[in-house]
C-alpha cells in the first residue's frame, strides 16, 4: 500500500481505448465495468486524478463527420456514464460537495475518433492550459481514420510567486484494418507524427523554463503562436487506440477459426492466447523501428480484444459472459483475433454495442516537469523527442481544412441517404422540386395560350 508521501509525488492516470462500432453504449453497463483495470489498493482505492477516453467508431459516420449536435448525443453519454462510475466507485458517505466529480476540460473530434480528457474536481484548476490537435488518415485524409491530441499544462509547485508546469500529451488514434495492410499503418503513423500539430500562443505558458511569472503572464500580449509535433522534450506521452496490428499478414481460410485461441487452453497449448504474439505485427514492426518510434508497451497478459462475434455480443447484454470462459470465446470466423498493445494493461468485459473489448491502463506519473533531454551529441544517443522520426509537414493545415469540407459533404449525402430524417428531407425537397415545376410549366403554358388568343 502507498503512504501518503508517496502519493503527493505523483500523478495517477486512468487510460481507456475503445472502439465503439458506430453504436451509442449502454451507459450503465459501460460504467460497471469503466474502472476494472484501477487497482483496488492503490492510493488507498483514492480516483485518479486524470482519466483520458480514446474512442474510436464513436458515432455513424453521418454524425461523426457532420459533428456539433450530431455528435452530441453520443459523447454526452460517455460523460454520463464516468459520472454514474465515479459514483459507484468511490459512494459519498458525507455532503453531496465532498463527493467524487471529474470535470470535462478536453472534448476533441477527428471524424470517428475522438478523445475526452477528465481531471479530477478537486485539483482541475492546476490545469493552466489546454492545447488539441486532429489529423485525418482515411479516404482522402478524411477522419474516417485518424488521430485526435491533447496536450495540457499541469502546475505542480508554487514557490514565490512562480510556477513550474509540466506537459502531458494524450493521443487517440484508429488506423488502416485488415491482415495485410500492416505497411498502410505504418504510413498511417507516418501521417499522423509529421501532420499532428500543436499550436498556442507564445504567451499561454513558457515552455523554455517551465516557469511562468502569474503577475507578468496575463499582461502578455504576444499573440505569434508557435507549432510542435506529438513528440516533446518535456512532455509524458500516451498514445492509445485501435491500431489493427493483426497476429497474421493473410485473412484466415476457412478452419483456422479452430485455432482461436480458447480460456481452457495451458501456456503450453497451440491456441493459448500467448502463442499469437510470436506473429504480432505490431511488435514485428515496432522492432524493425518502422511503427511507434520511440514508445513503449505495458506486458499483454490479456487475450486478445477483437474480433468478437454477435453471439458474444448478445451474450454480454443478457449478463452471460460470465459463463464465456466455461463455454469459450466466441470469435468472429473472418477475422485473425488481435490485441490493442499500445499501452495496454488489461481488458474489460466485452460489452453489448461492440466487437471490440475496451483496453485500459493505470499509471502513476512522477508530479514533477521532464528535464530536457541531453543532445545527442552529448549523450551519443538520438532521443526522438528532440529528433522525431518524420518531420512537421508544413501543409498539415491546409491539408486538414480540405478534408474537413470533405467530410461535411459525405457527412450531409450520408445523412440524406442513410437516416430516416434524411430519407423525409429528401423527399421533401424532391416532392417541392416537381411541385414548383408544375406550378412554373402552368404559368409559362399560361403565357403562351394568352399570347395566341391575342
Amino acid at each position: 500500500m502507498t503512504n501518503p508521501s508517496a502519493h503527493e509525488e505523483c500523478l495517477s492516470a486512468y487510460i481507456l481505448t475503445f472502439n465503439c462500432a458506430r453504436n451509442p453504449i449502454h451507459q450503465d453497463y459501460f460504467a460497471a465495468h469503466l474502472f476494472d483495470v484501477l487497482p483496488q489498493q492503490q492510493y488507498n482505492s483514492a480516483p485518479p486524478e486524470f482519466l483520458v477516453l480514446s474512442l474510436q467508431e464513436v458515432a455513424p459516420i453521418y454524425s461523426a463527420f457532420l459533428g456539433g449536435s450530431f455528435l452530441i448525443p453520443y459523447l454526452s453519454a460517455f460523460q454520463k456514464a464516468v459520472d454514474i462510475a465515479t459514483r459507484n466507485r468511490w459512494p459519498c458517505s458525507t455532503a453531496e460537495d465532498d463527493r467524487v466529480r471529474y470535470v470535462n476540460v478536453v472534448t476533441h473530434h477527428c471524424g470517428l475518433t475522438a478523445l475526452l480528457v477528465f481531471v479530477r474536481s478537486d485539483i482541475v484548476d492546476k490545469v493552466v492550459w489546454t492545447d488539441t490537435a486532429e489529423v485525418g488518415v482515411g479516404l482522402l485524409e478524411m477522419g474516417n481514420k485518424g488521430a485526435v491530441g491533447a496536450r495540457l499544462g499541469y502546475v505542480t509547485s508554487k514557490s514565490s510567486g512562480r510556477s513550474e508546469t509540466m506537459e502531458l500529451t494524450f493521443v487517440a488514434a484508429h488506423i488502416a484494418p485488415m491482415e495485410d495492410a500492416y505497411e498502410r499503418r505504418n504510413q498511417d503513423w507516418r501521417s499522423i507524427v509529421e501532420r499532428l500539430v500543436f499550436t498556442r500562443s507564445a504567451g499561454d505558458g513558457d515552455r523554455g523554463d517551465n516557469g511562468y511569472d502569474e503577475d507578468t503572464h496575463l499582461l502578455q500580449q504576444d499573440t505569434k503562436t508557435e507549432e510542435s509535433g506529438m513528440f516533446s522534450p518535456r512532455s509524458h506521452f500516451f498514445f492509445a487506440g485501435d491500431l489493427n496490428y493483426r497476429t497474421s499478414d493473410v485473412p484466415p481460410i476457412p478452419g483456422d477459426h479452430t485455432r482461436y485461441p480458447q480460456p481452457h487452453a495451458t501456456p503450453n497449448d497451440a491456441i493459448h492466447h500467448t502463442k499469437l504474439l510470436k506473429n504480432d505485427q505490431l511488435t514485428r514492426e515496432l522492432l524493425a523501428k518502422r511503427t511507434l518510434h520511440g514508445l513503449s508497451e505495458a506486458p499483454i497478459t490479456f487475450p486478445p480484444t477483437y474480433k468478437y462475434s454477435e453471439e458474444a455480443q448478445k451474450a454480454a447484454l443478457s449478463g452471460e459472459q460470465s459463463q464465456e470462459s466455461s463455454n469459450g470465446w466466441k470469435w468472429a470466423n473472418k477475422r485473425w483475433p488481435s490485441d490493442v498493445q499500445v499501452q495496454g494493461y488489461n481488458a474489460l468485459p466485452l460489452f453489448p454495442t461492440s466487437d471490440h473489448r475496451a483496453v485500459a491502463l493505470a499509471v502513476t506519473i512522477p508530479l514533477q516537469p521532464i528535464t530536457p533531454p541531453a543532445s545527442s551529441q552529448l549523450s551519443g544517443v538520438d532521443d526522438v523527442r528532440l529528433h522525431p522520426p518524420f518531420p512537421i509537414d508544413p501543409t498539415w493545415r491546409t491539408r486538414r481544412e480540405n478534408a474537413r469540407i470533405k467530410e461535411v459533404v459525405v457527412g450531409g449525402l450520408a445523412y440524406l441517404a442513410l437516416t430516416w430524417e434524411g430519407n423525409g428531407i429528401l423527399l421533401a425537397s424532391v416532392a417541392g422540386m416537381f411541385g414548383g415545376w408544375i406550378v412554373l410549366r402552368s404559368l409559362l403554358l399560361g403565357e403562351v395560350s394568352g399570347g395566341l388568343e391575342i
